[in-house]
């Protein structure tokens, strides 16, 4: 797990070593075991290292082939680097360390592109071809290590970080206000863009050819690898489906045990985690555990829930895990937002400062902490999401279904009130059209309930889940430490995406509709028979973990911050968003923002990621504006 950098002069101007330093400075979080600087001519890569595999320096970066052809430089894991160890001696190569970057850069060399499809594991790498004067930039299937690039004038440049690119000199920082917009609509980026315009994400899944002796030296992108959520084609007894998820989960959590450094495990008190503790902790005696818990002194309503300290501490007795814990209060939000948004490049799903304690947490104790970030996208842990856009007429109106409910924070019919500064700039942008094109290269004629909820599986994965785990990467490497997500394993994805939605949802037989004339309580009966997802997880579970836990509802890793922005916090948030000189309002109306915030304040809704959203874009302005 590393860092990564570079960037070339497209007018064929010599690269300078100290610019490259000032950008692998940039992210020295990532990578505080070590550092590597390579130029030649107009090209630069560099290299932070945190060193889990092979920690020697036979495994430093940037890495070169055997006859000097290829640089690479890398960030990630490859967790099937042994077996393509053994095919690579098969086929002659010779090896001199026992990292994965070697055998990354032989496979590179030997297969090409179609390399990306054999590797099991998370990365994001940095391919100079010396001879053909091609760079290649490549990211994992599942977009769990960003990678972004930038092209300005004559310079191109790239980082695991965007700070990497904005730490070169006369780089034009710019915000994107189409993609504030998207942000603003979606609480994500469903597409390729940031909030600093020129600098743009690569795509999950996908890879990109910098030709510099083309003439154009533009860069060319191609997906390698999409989800595709399906009905098998062959139903098989619900028994063999149990007994193949029980053998592929066990084996993923194996595979990702691998390192030379001390593992641990977060333990939330919920299923995922503590599956993944049950398993790693019979390959580790007293596995360290680590959990975040929440003063709930002043919560209330369905907040008082959101401690899981007692359930960690009985699964960490029942599997003898080192356990560790610390307790968020109210003003640590405060505390820690201005490092956070640093950290975190610019906003993103969900309210994220309790995973950057988790992660320094864990950094005091491991190198690398198990996640179990994944579980719900690929099982079907939302089911109160899938269910209101099962019942369709066709693919338009589920989209149009769909899209309403995704509007996490500001609904259409007031963004051009509250974004009226800059409104003349983006009213052509068509959020509509941003949702739908999720699934422009997805095979869209759908007919079955099972067909809808397989697109909504489908939608989340890409978008969702893609966007927590910017959020993991970037919040843990803040600290130094390594997340790894066994979910995220290829053969326990590969079928997750056929198998039946039968077996990971109970009521689809008896599809949840709400009827707009029945009276009383509408919404909490439709919750009701709404809360059946990872059926077939939860019965694989059951073995390991206590009943408990895999009969209990879902709940997500949140603070009480509904509560909290009420109460203990209410003093900070009126005075960070009713400043009219604050920051945001250089693109949103004070009043319009306030009128929605006080709706909050006063308990007439809950809009506390709303809130939160606010609260980090006027951080991200103090820190990259």
């Amino acid at each position: 797990m590393c860092g990564i950098a570079g960037y070339l002069r497209l007018d064929g101007e010599a690269v300078a070593q100290p610019l490259l330093k000032r950008m692998t400075d940039a992210i020295a979080h990532r990578g505080p075991d070590g550092e590597g600087h390579w130029c030649e001519g107009n090209v630069a890569i560099g290299h932070r290292r945190l060193a889990i595999i092979d920690p020697s320096p036979l495994g430093h970066q940037p890495m070169f082939s055997a006859d000097h052809r290829f640089v690479l430089s890398f960030n990630g894991e490859i967790y099937n680097f042994l077996e393509l160890r053994v095919e690579l001696q098969a086929a002659g190569f010779w090896f001199r360390s026992q990292s994965d970057t070697e055998v990354l850069l032989h496979a590179l060399t030997h297969w090409g592109t179609s390399a990306l499809l054999r590797l099991n594991g998370m990365f994001a790498l940095a391919l100079w071809d010396r001879r053909e004067g091609t760079l290649l930039l490549a990211r994992d299937r599942y977009g769990i290590k960003p990678l972004y690039f930038a092209h300005q004038g004559d310079l191109f440049a790239f980082g695991s970080e965007q700070k990497a690119i904005l730490a070169l000199p006369g780089f034009k920082r710019q915000l994107d206000k189409a993609a504030l917009l998207e942000y603003f609509t979606f609480q994500n980026l469903l597409t390729s863009r940031t909030l600093m315009q020129d600098i743009t994400l690569l795509q999950a899944g996908h890879y990109a050819v910098l030709d510099t002796k083309s003439g154009t030296a533009r860069l060319k992108a191609t997906q390698y690898w999409d989800y595709r959520f399906r009905e098998p084609d062959q139903t098989r007894d619900k028994r063999e489906y149990v007994e193949e998820l029980d053998r592929l989960f066990a084996q993923a959590v194996n595979r990702q045990l691998v390192a030379d450094v001390e593992l641990g495990s977060y333990l939330s008190g919920g299923m995922d985690s503590g599956s993944i503790t049950a398993i790693a902790s019979r390959s580790f005696p007293y596995l360290k555990t680590f959990t975040c818990g929440f003063d709930l002194s002043s919560a209330s309503g369905i907040e008082l829930a959101f401690d899981e300290r007692a359930k960690a501490e009985a699964m960490s007795a029942r599997f003898k895990t080192e356990h560790y814990e610390m307790v968020l209060k109210a003003g640590d939000m405060e505390r820690c937002l201005p490092k956070l948004a640093w950290h975190l490049e610019e906003p993103r799903v969900g309210q994220s400062y309790p995973n950057y304690y988790a992660a320094q947490l864990a950094s005091k104790f491991v190198k690398v902490v198990l996640s179990g970030a994944g579980g719900d996208e690929l099982f079907g842990g939302y089911p109160w999401r899938y269910y209101r856009a099962v019942v369709n007429q066709d693919f338009e109106h589920y989209i149009d279904q769909y899209y309403v409910f995704w509007h996490r924070l500001i609904p259409n019919s007031m963004l051009s009130k509250v974004f009226s500064p800059i409104w003349q700039d983006v009213k052509h942008v068509w959020t509509r059209d941003i949702f739908r094109n999720v699934f422009l290269t997805h095979d869209n004629h759908l007919s079955t309930p099972e067909d809808y909820i397989n697109h909504s599986l489908y939608f989340e994965a890409k978008t969702f889940l893609h966007g927590l785990f910017l959020v993991e990467d970037k919040l843990s490497m803040a600290h130094g430490l390594e997340a790894r997500v066994p979910f995220m394993d290829n053969d326990l994805v590969d079928f997750s995406m056929t198998c039946p939605v039968n077996l990971k949802l109970n009521n689809l037989l008896n599809v949840v509709r709400l009827n707009e004339n029945e009276p009383g309580n509408k919404t909490a009966r439709y919750f009701e028979r709404t809360r059946d997802g990872k059926q077939i997880l939860r019965d694989v579970m059951s073995r390991h973990i206590p009943s408990s836990i895999t009969s209990a509802e879902k709940q997500g890793f949140s603070s009480p911050d509904a509560s909290w922005f009420k109460g203990d916090s209410i003093e900070f948030v009126r005075r960070a968003l009713g400043d009219k000189n604050a920051r945001i309002y250089q693109y949103m109306d004070h009043s319009n923002v306030m009128s929605l915030v006080n709706e909050h304040l006063e308990g007439l809704q809950n809009r506390r990621l709303l809130i939160w959203s606010l609260l980090s874009f006027e951080q991200y302005l103090k820190a990259f504006d």
